[in-house]
């Protein structure tokens, strides 16, 4: 599992959204609402960064503190995954909380969603799982942060996606006036 500062050396514009000393999430209440605990790459980015937009495009959530119930309401009410599960476009994969569900971290503004397969009762061992816009599903066996260094390092390819993603030498803003932590 990669840590932040292997995140931050493939993709250094996000450096200075760093939040200084840290947020302080609430992750036993996350957890509890949520009903399952999270990926320590994803506590560990979200402890130390606010919501991320890179290249106006992909938004990486993260729960904000004072909003952990919102976050993980949201995160289990994922209606758009519901619709596509109920009508049977999935290819096998099911909304969370059902046994190995998807959990969703990150969305593109072309519709594309990223997500956690609930696979294993360890959290860091969830693959990634990326639906694109064109309804195409892939599956990556690493964890969140390691797939974001890797699609900006440029060790990953994530089929589907737009020709220009990821960009040559992207921007990364914070919004880190966002209080319902998606």
């Amino acid at each position: 599992m990669l840590t932040i500062e292997e995140l931050e050396a493939a993709l250094p514009a996000m450096t200075r959204w760093r939040v200084p000393g840290g947020h302080s999430v609430d992750w036993a209440l996350l957890e509890a609402a949520l009903g399952t605990g999270l990926p320590s790459d994803f506590r560990a980015l979200a402890e130390a960064y606010p919501v991320l937009v890179i290249d106006d495009f992909l938004m990486v959530s993260s729960p904000a503190p004072g909003a952990e119930a919102s976050w993980a309401s949201a995160s289990r009410e994922d209606e758009i995954l519901q619709d596509l599960y109920e009508m049977g476009d999935t290819e096998g994969y099911v909304p969370f909380p059902q046994p190995g569900g998807l959990i969703g971290w990150a969305d593109s503004n072309s519709g594309d969603s990223f997500y956690w397969r609930t696979s294993s009762p360890d959290p860091d061992a969830w693959p990634v799982v990326v639906r694109t816009d064109n309804a195409e599903w892939y599956e990556f066996p690493v964890g969140a942060v390691e797939f974001l260094a890797g699609v900006y390092g440029g060790t990953i390819d994530v089929p589907g996606m737009p020709g220009n993603f990821p960009g040559d030498f992207p921007e990364v803003l914070g919004l880190s006036d966002r209080i319902d932590g998606t």
